[in-house]
């Protein structure tokens, strides 16, 4: 994993300390990533994100923790099971834009403050997040 700051810049991190380490490791993953998708299936804020996925969010929740768990330094089970991420690519299906993007963004900023993840890990993610969330979008501001 390349451990520098979304923007290229520096990171507390490194391969003797990664992301997955300082977040604890696989069962707070899996807390974070429930937690998202829980939130996410219960509030209204988020509906237009939770419309662009099944209305059973097992497979989603499982993609989204392989693939984090290889993206913050961890095992690279996503990459294991299904080769390179392509996020973009598997993602163009899907309508994203500002808002899509933002509402992501607040869930997950949200989910990140009930799981308590603390600084300087929280403005690493939220950077991370931030970059690639940006990234992902693929339609034009109205």
């Amino acid at each position: 994993m390349n451990t520098s700051g979304a923007s290229g810049g520096e990171s507390p991190f490194g391969p003797d300390q990664t992301p997955y380490a300082a977040l604890g490791g696989e069962a707070p993953l899996r807390r974070l990533v429930d937690a998202f998708y829980d939130r996410m299936d219960a509030s209204a804020d988020f509906a237009t994100i939770r419309s662009l996925h099944p209305a059973e969010l097992t497979t989603s929740r499982t993609k989204l923790f392989e693939f984090l768990s290889g993206w913050l330094g961890g095992p690279p089970l996503y990459i294991e099971r299904y080769g390179h991420p392509r996020l973009r690519g598997r993602h163009m299906p899907f309508p994203i834009g500002e808002t899509e993007r933002d509402q992501w963004l607040a869930c997950m900023q949200a989910t990140l403050d009930e799981v308590e993840v603390d600084e300087p890990l929280r403005a690493f993610l939220t950077a991370r997040f931030a970059h690639v969330a940006n990234f992902m979008r693929n339609q034009e501001p109205v």
